[in-house]
Protein backbone atom coordinates (compact mmCIF):
# COMPACT_ATOMS: atom_id res chain seq x y z
CA UNK A 1 0.00 0.00 0.00
CA UNK A 2 1.36 3.37 -1.03
CA UNK A 3 2.18 5.89 1.38
CA UNK A 4 0.74 9.78 1.37
CA UNK A 5 2.57 12.90 1.61
CA UNK A 6 0.94 16.66 1.40
CA UNK A 7 3.45 18.97 0.84
CA UNK A 8 2.73 22.99 0.72
CA UNK A 9 4.83 25.01 -1.61
CA UNK A 10 5.64 22.51 -3.92
CA UNK A 11 6.02 24.43 -7.07
CA UNK A 12 10.05 24.90 -7.04
CA UNK A 13 12.86 24.72 -4.43
CA UNK A 14 12.44 22.47 -1.78
CA UNK A 15 8.97 21.40 -2.05
CA UNK A 16 9.56 20.54 -5.62
CA UNK A 17 12.69 18.67 -4.74
CA UNK A 18 10.71 16.72 -2.12
CA UNK A 19 8.00 15.59 -4.10
CA UNK A 20 10.33 14.06 -6.47
CA UNK A 21 11.90 12.03 -3.87
CA UNK A 22 9.13 10.91 -2.29
CA UNK A 23 7.57 9.95 -5.51
CA UNK A 24 10.91 8.28 -7.14
CA UNK A 25 10.18 6.25 -3.42
CA UNK A 26 6.67 5.48 -4.95
CA UNK A 27 4.47 7.92 -1.90
CA UNK A 28 1.56 9.20 -3.48
CA UNK A 29 1.70 12.75 -3.63
CA UNK A 30 -0.85 15.78 -2.69
CA UNK A 31 0.85 18.98 -4.09
CA UNK A 32 -0.29 22.57 -2.93
CA UNK A 33 0.78 25.87 -4.33
CA UNK A 34 -0.24 29.13 -5.70
CA UNK A 35 0.39 28.54 -9.20
CA UNK A 36 -2.40 26.14 -10.97
CA UNK A 37 -0.68 25.92 -14.05
CA UNK A 38 2.91 24.68 -12.44
CA UNK A 39 0.90 22.41 -9.68
CA UNK A 40 -0.41 20.25 -12.77
CA UNK A 41 2.88 20.32 -14.74
CA UNK A 42 4.42 18.72 -12.05
CA UNK A 43 1.78 16.68 -11.04
CA UNK A 44 1.67 15.04 -14.27
CA UNK A 45 5.46 14.69 -14.50
CA UNK A 46 5.42 12.89 -11.18
CA UNK A 47 2.75 10.43 -12.21
CA UNK A 48 4.49 9.64 -15.73
CA UNK A 49 7.54 9.32 -14.34
CA UNK A 50 7.43 7.28 -11.02
CA UNK A 51 3.22 5.35 -11.30
CA UNK A 52 2.27 7.25 -8.22
CA UNK A 53 -1.19 9.42 -7.82
CA UNK A 54 -0.71 13.12 -7.57
CA UNK A 55 -3.43 15.28 -6.34
CA UNK A 56 -2.61 19.50 -7.55
CA UNK A 57 -4.46 21.49 -5.06
CA UNK A 58 -3.68 25.40 -6.17
CA UNK A 59 -4.62 27.70 -3.45
CA UNK A 60 -2.72 31.11 -0.90
CA UNK A 61 -1.60 29.34 1.93
CA UNK A 62 -2.25 32.85 3.60
CA UNK A 63 -5.83 32.94 2.81
CA UNK A 64 -7.68 30.97 5.91
CA UNK A 65 -10.88 29.40 4.10
CA UNK A 66 -9.04 28.32 1.21
CA UNK A 67 -6.81 26.15 3.52
CA UNK A 68 -9.32 25.14 5.57
CA UNK A 69 -12.02 24.24 2.35
CA UNK A 70 -9.33 22.34 0.62
CA UNK A 71 -8.51 19.95 3.17
CA UNK A 72 -12.15 19.60 4.04
CA UNK A 73 -12.86 18.94 0.27
CA UNK A 74 -10.10 16.37 -0.13
CA UNK A 75 -11.49 13.30 -1.97
CA UNK A 76 -12.06 10.37 0.27
CA UNK A 77 -9.24 8.11 -0.80
CA UNK A 78 -7.06 10.43 -0.38
CA UNK A 79 -8.24 11.59 3.23
CA UNK A 80 -4.91 9.12 4.63
CA UNK A 81 -2.31 10.95 4.95
CA UNK A 82 1.04 10.05 6.55
CA UNK A 83 3.31 12.98 6.50
CA UNK A 84 2.72 16.83 5.86
CA UNK A 85 5.69 19.03 5.04
CA UNK A 86 4.78 22.30 5.83
CA UNK A 87 7.51 24.05 3.41
CA UNK A 88 5.67 26.92 2.33
CA UNK A 89 7.73 29.94 3.44
CA UNK A 90 9.26 33.20 1.80
CA UNK A 91 11.76 35.72 2.72
CA UNK A 92 11.25 39.40 1.55
CA UNK A 93 13.33 42.34 1.12
CA UNK A 94 16.29 42.65 4.00
CA UNK A 95 16.08 46.38 5.30
CA UNK A 96 16.88 47.77 9.12
CA UNK A 97 14.07 47.68 11.24
CA UNK A 98 13.28 51.33 10.77
CA UNK A 99 13.02 50.82 6.88
CA UNK A 100 11.36 47.80 6.49
CA UNK A 101 8.33 47.33 4.42
CA UNK A 102 5.23 46.49 6.62
CA UNK A 103 3.78 44.68 3.25
CA UNK A 104 7.03 42.47 2.97
CA UNK A 105 6.20 42.03 7.52
CA UNK A 106 2.22 40.61 7.22
CA UNK A 107 3.19 38.74 3.74
CA UNK A 108 5.99 36.72 5.99
CA UNK A 109 4.21 36.20 9.09
CA UNK A 110 1.19 35.18 6.91
CA UNK A 111 2.60 32.56 5.25
CA UNK A 112 5.54 31.18 7.30
CA UNK A 113 3.87 31.18 10.69
CA UNK A 114 -0.25 31.53 10.00
CA UNK A 115 -0.16 29.83 7.17
CA UNK A 116 2.13 26.92 8.71
CA UNK A 117 -0.53 26.68 11.49
CA UNK A 118 -3.79 26.77 9.24
CA UNK A 119 -2.41 23.89 7.62
CA UNK A 120 -1.67 21.96 10.17
CA UNK A 121 -4.75 22.72 12.34
CA UNK A 122 -6.78 21.82 8.90
CA UNK A 123 -4.89 18.31 8.49
CA UNK A 124 -4.77 17.28 12.40
CA UNK A 125 -8.63 15.72 12.53
CA UNK A 126 -6.77 13.13 9.89
CA UNK A 127 -4.30 12.46 11.96
CA UNK A 128 -5.93 12.32 14.94
CA UNK A 129 -8.51 10.06 13.70
CA UNK A 130 -5.91 7.60 12.59
CA UNK A 131 -3.76 8.59 15.65
CA UNK A 132 -1.11 8.21 13.74
CA UNK A 133 0.83 10.99 11.25
CA UNK A 134 3.95 13.47 11.01
CA UNK A 135 4.40 16.91 10.55
CA UNK A 136 7.48 18.20 9.23
CA UNK A 137 8.06 21.70 9.60
CA UNK A 138 10.62 23.67 7.35
CA UNK A 139 12.27 26.18 9.46
CA UNK A 140 15.54 28.06 8.61
CA UNK A 141 18.95 28.79 10.68
CA UNK A 142 17.51 32.08 10.62
CA UNK A 143 15.21 30.81 13.69
CA UNK A 144 17.92 29.89 15.38
CA UNK A 145 19.99 33.12 15.26
CA UNK A 146 18.73 36.53 14.68
CA UNK A 147 21.20 38.44 11.75
CA UNK A 148 21.48 41.92 10.91
CA UNK A 149 18.39 43.17 8.79
CA UNK A 150 16.57 40.00 9.04
CA UNK A 151 13.90 41.42 11.58
CA UNK A 152 11.14 40.41 10.30
CA UNK A 153 11.95 36.91 8.52
CA UNK A 154 13.87 35.79 11.59
CA UNK A 155 10.64 36.65 13.59
CA UNK A 156 8.51 34.48 11.73
CA UNK A 157 11.07 31.17 11.61
CA UNK A 158 11.98 31.84 15.38
CA UNK A 159 7.76 31.38 15.36
CA UNK A 160 7.98 28.01 13.33
CA UNK A 161 10.87 26.89 15.63
CA UNK A 162 8.80 27.37 18.98
CA UNK A 163 5.63 26.51 17.17
CA UNK A 164 6.89 23.08 16.23
CA UNK A 165 7.96 21.96 19.93
CA UNK A 166 4.54 23.33 21.25
CA UNK A 167 3.02 20.95 18.71
CA UNK A 168 5.56 18.23 19.72
CA UNK A 169 4.14 18.03 23.12
CA UNK A 170 0.62 19.00 22.28
CA UNK A 171 0.31 15.74 19.99
CA UNK A 172 1.96 13.25 22.10
CA UNK A 173 -1.19 11.97 22.96
CA UNK A 174 -2.37 11.20 19.79
CA UNK A 175 0.99 9.82 19.04
CA UNK A 176 1.35 12.41 15.68
CA UNK A 177 5.41 12.43 14.95
CA UNK A 178 6.52 17.09 14.74
CA UNK A 179 9.33 17.49 13.05
CA UNK A 180 11.75 21.11 12.49
CA UNK A 181 13.94 20.98 9.81
CA UNK A 182 16.01 24.47 9.81
CA UNK A 183 18.08 24.82 6.94
CA UNK A 184 21.03 27.13 5.94
CA UNK A 185 22.19 28.83 2.59
CA UNK A 186 20.54 26.67 0.16
CA UNK A 187 20.31 27.97 -3.52
CA UNK A 188 16.89 28.06 -5.03
CA UNK A 189 14.43 30.96 -5.62
CA UNK A 190 14.98 32.22 -1.78
CA UNK A 191 17.27 35.08 -2.86
CA UNK A 192 15.46 35.47 -6.01
CA UNK A 193 12.31 36.01 -4.23
CA UNK A 194 13.76 37.88 -1.73
CA UNK A 195 15.57 39.91 -3.77
CA UNK A 196 11.88 40.96 -5.57
CA UNK A 197 13.61 39.50 -8.56
CA UNK A 198 17.00 40.80 -9.10
CA UNK A 199 19.09 37.86 -9.95
CA UNK A 200 22.32 39.74 -9.81
CA UNK A 201 22.08 40.45 -6.10
CA UNK A 202 20.76 36.74 -5.57
CA UNK A 203 23.40 35.16 -7.69
CA UNK A 204 25.72 36.94 -4.86
CA UNK A 205 24.49 35.37 -1.90
CA UNK A 206 26.10 32.14 -2.97
CA UNK A 207 29.27 33.08 -4.67
CA UNK A 208 32.31 31.97 -3.32
CA UNK A 209 30.97 28.44 -2.19
CA UNK A 210 29.04 25.73 -2.16
CA UNK A 211 25.24 26.13 -0.93
CA UNK A 212 23.03 23.41 0.11
CA UNK A 213 20.67 22.22 -2.95
CA UNK A 214 16.95 21.72 -2.56
CA UNK A 215 17.73 17.81 -3.24
CA UNK A 216 19.96 18.13 0.19
CA UNK A 217 16.95 19.34 2.08
CA UNK A 218 14.57 16.92 0.19
CA UNK A 219 17.00 13.70 1.51
CA UNK A 220 16.69 14.69 4.26
CA UNK A 221 12.94 15.24 4.97
CA UNK A 222 13.00 11.66 3.40
CA UNK A 223 15.29 10.22 6.24
CA UNK A 224 13.10 11.93 8.65
CA UNK A 225 9.70 10.65 7.33
CA UNK A 226 11.16 6.86 7.16
CA UNK A 227 12.68 6.20 10.63
CA UNK A 228 10.90 3.38 12.88
CA UNK A 229 7.29 4.47 14.18
CA UNK A 230 9.04 5.13 17.98
CA UNK A 231 11.24 6.83 16.29
CA UNK A 232 10.60 10.93 16.25
CA UNK A 233 13.56 13.51 15.07
CA UNK A 234 12.28 16.71 16.90
CA UNK A 235 14.88 18.97 15.84
CA UNK A 236 17.48 19.32 13.05
CA UNK A 237 19.82 22.43 12.05
CA UNK A 238 21.11 21.52 8.41
CA UNK A 239 24.24 23.62 6.59
CA UNK A 240 26.35 23.00 3.78
CA UNK A 241 29.93 22.65 5.14
CA UNK A 242 30.98 26.26 4.59
CA UNK A 243 28.79 27.43 6.92
CA UNK A 244 28.47 26.95 10.85
CA UNK A 245 25.15 29.13 11.63
CA UNK A 246 23.99 32.87 10.62
CA UNK A 247 26.70 34.44 10.89
CA UNK A 248 29.71 32.01 10.23
CA UNK A 249 30.08 31.66 5.95
CA UNK A 250 33.58 30.68 4.83
CA UNK A 251 33.93 31.94 1.04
Amino acid sequence: MHKTILITGATSGFGKAIAETFAAAGWNCILTGRRAERLKEISENLSSRFGVKTLSLAFDIQNKSAVFNAVAELPADWQSIDVLVNNAGLALGRDSFENASLDDWDTMINTNVKGLMYMSKAILPLFIKQQKGHIINIGSTAGKEVYKDGNGYCASKHAVDAISKAMRIDLLPHHIKVTAIHPGAAETEFSVVRFKGDENKAAQVYDGYQALQATDVANIVYYTANLPEHVCINDLTVTCLAQANSFYLHK
